[in-house]
């Protein structure tokens, strides 16, 4: 049995689908749709950058979808592969959204513009400069908690990635009074270059200006259950679904719980779709007893069958 899932933001890398996109036109149409659809060279911001363009979030949420969306889309027409025989679906924030697309809840158009949307409303949540998210590597969800509530800290738990890697958001200042009291223990923790604090309360206007949007997004009944970030349980129902993503703007990303509940039911390889390996290592880390494959290009789409 396998389960399916998608990478989110931290994955972007310039060059990112530019095999695929010269080896078949279909990857060219897609990227051409995408220009036109976002009014925005976003096939040169991949291919080129600069990084600091890539990065922007709202250019960044669309382009991380698209090379999902591209490798997918190969995989299944150029190569004949079923992902339909999945067991689970699954994406790391905005990777849910490329989930949804690939399954086919939601059109490729509306998924490209709700995401850019997205990014812009997360971006511009809070003043730049005034957010920050903190990585802190070999401490658990369970110690990470109990130091925040002890020292009193304003900080927000924004993704449970790995027994070894929890990632915090807040205020600036408040994640280098964090970052400066766990150098004190010897917790190794590490920066992010992110432009905004995401999944935390400090999103919440982020979370009022897209409420309605995803709300009023047209949805297809999904066949595969999907695993909610926010929820971290698989859902079908296309009302919760929405919500769920409403939710997820703000909420803990418990990637941890998610793939320990797929492993649980049953998942024994996990194919990750997208930039990077991102997903792949974090699995690792959570169960070394499941296989795991990253699809990037031609000679991994071609390695598939090797692990379902």
């Amino acid at each position: 049995m396998f389960s399916v899932v998608f990478p989110g933001q931290g994955s972007q890398k310039i060059g990112m689908a530019k095999e695929l996109f010269d080896k078949f036109e279909i990857v060219k149409n897609i990227f051409k749709e995408a220009d036109n659809l976002l009014e925005l060279p976003i096939t040169k911001i991949i291919f080129e950058g600069p990084d600091d363009i890539l990065n922007l979030t709202e250019n960044t949420q669309p382009a991380i979808f698209l090379t999902s969306y591209a490798i997918f889309t190969v995989a299944k027409k150029e190569f004949g592969f079923n992902f339909d025989k999945a067991n689970y679906i699954a994406g790391h924030s905005l990777g849910e959204y490329s989930a949804l697309c690939c399954y086919g809840a939601l059109k490729f158009e509306d998924t490209l513009k709700i995401l850019k949307k997205r990014g812009k409303s997360m971006q511009d949540a809070i003043p730049a400069e005034e957010g920050s998210m903190l990585a802190v590597l070999g401490s658990d969800l369970k110690k990470i908690e109990d130091f925040l509530k002890i020292n009193n800290h304003q900080c927000y738990i924004a993704n449970d990635n790995s027994p070894q890697q929890v990632v915090l958001s807040g205020l600036k200042k408040n994640i280098d009074l964090f970052s400066k009291d766990l150098d004190k223990l010897k917790i190794k923790n590490i920066k992010l270059n992110v432009s905004a604090p995401f999944h935390c309360k400090l999103m919440k206007t982020a979370t009022e200006n897209m409420r309605e949007k995803i709300l009023n997004l047209n949805f297809k009944d999904i066949k595969i259950p999907i695993i909610s970030n926010y929820t971290a349980k698989p859902s079908i129902s296309n009302s919760e679904i929405k919500n769920l993503l409403v939710s997820q703007i703000e909420g803990r990303v418990r990637w941890m719980e998610s793939v320990e509940f797929m492993i649980n039911e049953g998942t024994k390889n996990f194919i990750e779709i997208g930039p990077g390996k991102v997903l792949s290592g974090l699995i690792r880390r959570i169960n070394k007893n499941v296989n795991f494959k990253s699809i990037n290009n031609v000679q991994d789409i071609k390695e598939l069958d090797l692990y379902v």
